[in-house]
C-alpha cells in the first residue's frame, strides 16, 4: 500500500484552495498562505505556478510544510526549489513495509589511481573524492536497488559542501536509491542537498497555522456590502432611495439589478 494513500486521503480544492490531511492533522493551503508563510528566500518573486507545484506536491504526498516537511525555496530571478525536510525521505521509507534497510557510501580514488566504494564517508587527505552510492533493499526484490551519483555534478563547493563534501554527496545517493525503490510514495520529493539547498539556512521552527483566512489578488477577500438602508431614511433623503437617487443606484449596482 502506498505511504501517501495513508497519510492523505480524498484531497479536495474549492476555489484555488487545497485541502488535505497529513499525519492526523488538516492542512489548508492558497496561494496568500503559501507566499506569506511558508517561502523561505523572496517571497515576493515567487510565480503562481510555482506556488501551486508546491501546494500540489504537498497535497499528493501527504507533507505539513507547517510543520517543515516541506520548504519551496526562491533566491532571485532563479527557478524556484521545492525540498522535503531532512530526512523526510528515511522516514517515509521506514512506513513502508516492503522496506528492509540501506548501506551507503563514497567513492574515493586512491593515489595509486584505484577506485574504491567504502561504506561510510571516510576519506584521507591524498585520496580525491568523486562520488557517492547506496543500496536500498525491498522484500520480494532479487536484487538491491543501487545508485551512483558523481561529486562533480552536486558539490557546490559553498557552505556545508566546502566542508563536509563526503557526507552531502553520500546523502545524494541514499536519496536516489530511495526514491527508485519507492517510485510511487516518494515521487517528486528532493531534499535539500539534491537541489543546492543547504538545510541550515532554512528555518526549522513550525509554522502557527494562520487563524485568518489568507487571500491573493486571484482570491479576492468577499466586499463589505452596505446595509439596505444603513439607517431609515428622513424625508430629506428619501429621494436618493428611489431610481435614479445615489445610494439606491449603487445598492443596485452592487447586488446586480438594474
Amino acid at each position: 500500500m502506498a505511504v501517501q494513500n495513508q497519510l492523505a486521503p480524498a484531497p479536495q480544492q474549492q476555489s484555488g484552495v487545497i485541502k488535505y490531511s497529513a499525519g492526523g492533522s488538516e492542512i489548508t493551503l492558497n496561494g496568500g498562505i503559501v507566499k506569506k508563510y511558508l517561502v523561505s528566500g523572496d517571497a515576493n518573486k515567487v510565480t503562481d505556478q510555482e506556488v501551486m507545484l508546491f501546494m500540489r506536491l504537498c497535497q499528493y504526498q501527504g507533507l505539513n510544510p507547517f510543520l517543515r516537511e516541506a520548504y519551496l525555496v526562491k533566491y532571485g530571478t532563479n527557478p524556484a526549489q521545492i525540498v522535503t525536510g531532512k530526512g523526510a525521505l528515511e522516514k517515509r521509507a521506514a512506513r513502508c513495509e516492503r522496506y528492509r534497510g540501506f548501506e551507503a557510501g563514497i567513492i574515493v580514488r586512491r593515489p595509486d589511481g584505484a577506485v574504491d566504494w567504502r561504506i561510510g564517508t571516510f576519506c584521507l587527505p591524498e585520496e580525491q573524492l568523486v562520488g557517492g552510492w547506496a543500496r536500498v533493499y525491498v522484500d520480494g526484490f532479487t536484487r538491491p536497488v543501487e545508485a551512483a551519483v558523481s561529486l562533480r555534478e552536486y558539490n557546490t563547493g559553498k557552505s556545508v559542501w566546502a566542508q563536509k563534501p563526503a557526507t552531502m554527496i553520500r546523502k545524494v545517493a541514499k536519496s536516489q536509491a530511495l526514491r527508485e525503490a519507492f517510485p510511487e510514495d516518494m515521487q517528486g520529493m528532493y531534499e535539500a542537498e539534491e537541489r543546492g539547498v543547504v538545510y541550515e539556512e532554512l528555518p526549522e521552527a513550525p509554522v502557527d497555522v494562520p487563524s485568518e483566512p489568507i487571500y491573493t489578488d486571484a482570491q479576492p477577500a468577499p466586499p463589505d456590502y452596505p446595509d439596505y438602508p444603513p439607517e431609515p431614511p428622513t424625508a430629506a433623503d428619501e429621494p436618493r432611495w428611489y431610481p435614479g437617487g445615489s445610494e439606491y443606484d449603487e445598492f443596485a449596482d452592487i447586488m446586480g439589478g438594474n
